[in-house]
């Protein structure tokens, strides 16, 4: 058995060596003799801890070049549910669109929600997310970066040369927003890398996973697959699709993150949060009740003309609105706060 584990061990390291180049320091330990040493003197430990160790410890090191896929969830999660998972208006002028998984059918799905949110609705922004989201077919994100790029120009290579955009006059020219975090994955990072490197719009959240490569699958005979990025995807600059990181950060503790993509609007109890700085401040800020009113748009433009203060009560003279509900989401919010100060720089401008 201990055998078998140090082959396991070896074939792991074999499988990642051929993509990846590893540094060897001079003064690196010997792994058999570290082992070894490790299986005779230390007290209760057993051999499946040790096992467990290597293999996690190994693709920790790689980080991002290889990783282990469970088939049963992977099968499931490339044959549940539609690519778009929903679409919806927000704060009256703002679409959203969430990504579940980049495939196949994403590309009809994302052009319909497009045009359903544009068809009913004066768009003024637009909020893409990309939270959870994963796949690794690459022709989709280009099919799906393409409905936003005007001209012709290279969007991602992946191994079959470098695929370009197509000269269109119906390009979406809204600002756009792109909602990211550590799940995101794949073929929904390059194409939230795309659209970044286009300057079609920012992306808020945390970092990506880091897995947007060509890969290649191992089946592990504990009926696992060890997934190897064999090869990187790279941007239409050339640059290589890594692990990314958001123009905007908003950290939130993993519960957290996971019920307010449940449900927007949710008022979180203080002790779900993880109690960190940055979700307590992003919290508060988007969750304030406080009965003053509501301005619009329009008079919050008027306002900035006329050198008028939005937080002077006294100086509104628009009547007021019907409160909304308030997006308790940080990263969502965040995003809607974007979308809305871009639009006034947008009326001011013109």
């Amino acid at each position: 058995m201990i055998r078998f584990g140090i082959q396991l061990w070896a074939a792991v390291v074999a499988l990642a060596a051929l993509t990846t180049p590893l540094v060897h320091a001079a003064n690196t330990a010997d792994f058999q003799e570290v082992f070894d040493l490790i299986r005779t003197n230390a007290g209760g430990l057993k051999e499946a801890d040790l096992k467990t160790a290597a293999v996690e410890g190994l693709l920790a090191k790689l980080d991002s070049k290889a990783w282990l896929l469970d088939p049963k969830k992977q099968a499931g999660a490339e044959v549940a549910g539609a690519p778009i998972s929903s679409s919806a208006i927000l704060d009256e002028y703002y679409g959203y669109i969430r990504i579940s998984r980049v495939g196949e059918k994403l590309a009809t799905g994302f052009a319909g929600a497009l045009g359903q949110l544009g068809a009913t609705n004066k768009l003024k922004g637009l909020v893409i997310d990309l939270r959870y989201a994963g796949g690794v077919d690459y022709s989709a994100a280009v099919k799906v970066a393409d409905s936003f790029l005007g001209s012709e120009q290279p969007v991602l290579d992946w191994g079959q040369g470098m695929v370009k955009s197509k000269d269109k006059t119906n390009a979406f020219r809204l600002p756009v927003a792109v909602l990211v975090n550590q799940s995101t994955a794949g073929a929904a990072e390059a194409l939230a890398a795309a659209l970044r490197q286009a300057d079609v719009g920012l992306i808020i959240g945390t970092n990506t996973a880091g897995q947007a490569s060509i890969t290649k699958d191992f089946p592990l005979q504990n009926g696992q697959t060890l997934r190897v990025a064999v090869a990187p995807v790279r941007l239409g600059n050339g640059d290589v699709v890594e692990r990314i990181k958001p123009d905007i950060r908003v950290s939130v503790s993993p519960d957290d993150e996971r019920a307010y993509f449940v449900d927007a609007y949710k008022i979180l109890p203080k002790a779900a949060s993880s109690g960190s700085s940055a979700t307590s401040v992003a919290a508060l800020s988007v969750t304030n009740r406080s009965p003053r009113r509501r301005i619009n748009e329009a008079e919050l433009v008027r306002m900035l003309r006329e050198g008028e203060n939005p937080d002077d009560e006294s100086t509104r003279s628009a009547p007021v609105e019907p409160t909304r509900p308030l997006i308790a989401d940080p990263a969502l919010a965040r995003a809607i706060d974007l979308l809305t100060g871009l639009t006034v720089v947008r009326h001011t401008r013109f």
